[in-house]
Parts: structure tokens; C-alpha cells; sequence
């Protein structure tokens, strides 16, 4: 098998590459029904860690850490990553 994948690169890259396409066969894409159609999950998830960071920014800013906390940028970034991935667990988990 790894005989093969050595001598023959594209077709490595091609059985690779289609493996993470089965992701969702199984039970189907997280979406749900909103005004008629099918809305995908992760841009709900998303609006939901935008809005985190937001809010982590505006309670820097209120509390005064906003002067000391070094890398707001990425501290604000990693607060809205874990609320998304944190209302996708709760909300969406199986």
C-alpha cells in the first residue's frame, strides 16, 4: 500500500484530498430551517462568536485591561473561537 502512494504522488493526493468530503454523509450537514430555507449552522456559530468578541472588547475597554493586555487582537479572536465552537458543541452536538 505505502508502495504505492510513493510511486504515485497524484494518486496519493487525490485519496487524501477526497477524504475529508465524507464528513458529512453520514448524517447530514448541521443546518436548520430559517424563514423556508436550510441555514448552515457554522454562520450561526459564527454571528454568535463575532458578537463575543465584541462584547470581551467592549468589557476591555469598560475595566481598563485594554491598557494593560498585550495582543487584544488575538486575546478578542480566541474569545469569539471558543464561544463558536462553544455554541456549536451545545447547541449542535451529537
Amino acid at each position: 500500500m505505502f508502495d504505492l502512494i510513493f510511486r504515485r504522488p497524484a494518486l496519493a493526493f487525490s485519496l487524501l484530498s477526497a477524504w475529508p468530503l465524507t464528513g458529512c454523509a453520514l448524517d447530514g450537514a448541521p443546518s436548520f430551517p430559517l424563514a423556508g430555507a436550510f441555514f448552515p449552522a457554522w454562520m450561526a456559530c459564527a454571528a454568535i462568536g463575532v458578537v463575543a468578541a465584541g462584547v470581551a472588547r467592549a468589557l476591555f475597554v469598560v475595566t481598563g485591561l485594554a491598557g494593560v493586555l498585550p495582543l487584544q487582537l488575538f486575546v478578542c479572536a480566541a474569545v469569539g473561537v471558543y464561544a463558536a465552537l462553544g455554541a456549536f458543541l451545545v447547541v449542535f452536538g451529537r
